[in-house]
């Protein structure tokens, strides 16, 4: 069993799965006569294959017992899915390029004002988070064709993150 280092949630550092969502070192737009800031593409929102449409959805997600086991990843071939958290708490987000070589497994730490926009054929573990009950908004793809791949890890490739350590909690 492999116990998948977390890292923090950069830009840069997540930039080969998708796009980071904040606001940290953006310049806002004055609107609504200066009482309101409004920060612009903060995301690419990619759903339109296959005739697909924007779904807007609110998750709602519970935590995982710790360790937290890493057994399943999934992907969208037909659209990117965006996740923002609503109740400002940190959460975790599990990437990999490829799911069946290790080394391409990396783990991230999300702060409460973060989100993130996995692109599309991004696999990724499905949501986690450190607190029960945890609301998220959710953009991504509905209509026809097949939008979700799962991939089962065989037992040699099954990950553990260690939340509690990692993030000193």
């Amino acid at each position: 069993m492999l116990t998948l280092s977390i890292e923090p949630l950069t830009r840069k550092a997540f930039a080969p799965f998708g796009d980071v969502v904040d606001t940290d070192g953006l310049a806002p737009l004055l609107i609504n006569e200066g009482y309101a800031r409004r920060f612009n593409d903060l995301a690419t929102i990619d759903v339109t294959a296959e005739g697909g449409q924007i779904n807007i959805s609110w998750f709602v997600a519970s935590t995982r017992p710790a360790p937290i086991a890493i057994r399943l990843m999934e992907r969208h071939p037909l659209g990117s899915q965006l996740f923002m958290p609503l109740n400002r708490k940190d959460w975790l987000i599990v990437v990999c390029t490829d799911p069946h070589i290790a080394s391409t497994y990396r783990a991230f730490a999300a702060t409460g004002h973060q989100g993130v926009n996995y692109a599309r054929n991004c696999w990724h573990h499905p949501l986690l988070v450190l607190e029960d009950s945890s609301p998220f908004f959710v953009v991504d793809r509905k209509g026809g064709g097949d939008n979700l791949e799962e991939y089962w890890l065989e037992e040699m490739m099954q990950l553990d993150l260690a939340p509690d350590s990692i993030l000193g909690k």
